[in-house]
């Protein structure tokens, strides 16, 4: 009868520790996933000084517009270190300002026909495309993270080893959020 007790006691051990290292890697994947996102939002944030260059020569009375872009960059910069939420924020107030600068931009025809602002353009396409896959993965990684701390018998587990639900990275700004209007 006691080794029937010593068998069930190594197996629950045994449950313990393979749950407490499923949240190990979840919190790891969750951690990569933030990795990623940042490194992305450095990218895009670092592209702004020269994209500034290009565009000052052309829209010289357009500095409210220039304005903007430099505080949400400073902005977004300065949120670096801060938490998804307000990361989130402070990246959407940038991803408006740019999407104001590329619209008055299109008012400039020599502008719009720049080499380098083409390359601009392009770069931070492709970069803004970068941040949707990590914010994917990211959101993915918390996803899975965040039912294992909350679910039964891994949300013991989990409290005992004070593991914590992770914020998803999310827009902020509603009309991101909504599908555009197409009109023929």
């Amino acid at each position: 009868m006691e080794w029937v007790i010593l068998v069930l006691a190594v197996a629950v051990i045994g449950y313990a520790i393979i749950i407490y290292n499923g949240l190990v890697k979840n919190r790891q994947m969750v951690e990569e996933g933030w990795s990623g996102i940042d490194v992305q939002l450095k990218r895009r944030t670092d592209l702004i000084p020269n994209m500034m260059e290009t565009v000052k020569g052309y829209m010289g009375h357009e500095r409210e517009t220039l304005e903007a872009v430099v505080k949400a960059r400073a902005a977004a910069t300065s949120a670096a270190a801060a938490g998804p939420e307000a990361r989130a924020k402070a990246e959407g107030e940038l991803s408006g300002a740019l999407g104001r600068l590329l619209a008055v931009a299109e008012a400039y025809p020599d502008l719009k026909a720049n080499t380098t602002f083409l390359e601009f353009q392009q770069t931070l396409r492709t970069t803004e495309d970068e941040i949707q896959m990590a914010r994917r993965y990211y959101n993915g990684a918390v996803r899975d993270m965040n039912i294992q701390v909350d679910s039964f018998p891994s949300n013991l587990v989990a409290n005992a080893f004070r593991f914590t639900k992770a914020q998803y990275f999310e827009l902020d700004n509603e009309a991101e959020r909504q599908a555009p209007t197409v009109k023929f």
